[in-house]
């Protein structure tokens, strides 16, 4: 997914840099962020599901001390899940400025 989105990012930007900004590709491109804002608001709730599941594994962990293994792979689970939702985010909000961008094109 990581790499579909920077791609298809890179390929508007150089369609918003040589102004061949269509109707058509406006219209693409806000199915686009659609699909993408799905995308984000799954790995959203994925990551408050494994913050949720941590939280739980940590009251476990004060009671049963080999439960740290739970925890940990929990953890670092939870670090990836973070790290790529931000990606979503913030690459969601970016295509919202290509968007803006195409559309003031359109107008002039």
């Amino acid at each position: 997914m990581r790499k579909y989105v920077e791609e298809y990012i890179k390929e508007i930007d150089k369609k918003i840099e040589s102004n061949q900004i269509t109707k058509k590709d406006i219209d693409e491109h806000l199915i686009k962020i659609s699909f993408f804002q799905h995308e984000r608001l799954i790995h959203l709730l994925v990551t408050l599901f494994y913050g949720l599941f941590l939280f739980v594994s940590i009251i476990i962990f004060l009671k049963i001390w080999l439960f740290v293994f739970i925890v940990y792979i929990v953890l670092i689970i939870l670090l990836f899940y973070v790290r790529h939702y931000f990606f979503l985010e913030n690459n969601t909000q970016y295509m919202y400025k290509q968007y803006d961008k195409m559309k003031k094109m359109i107008k002039n």
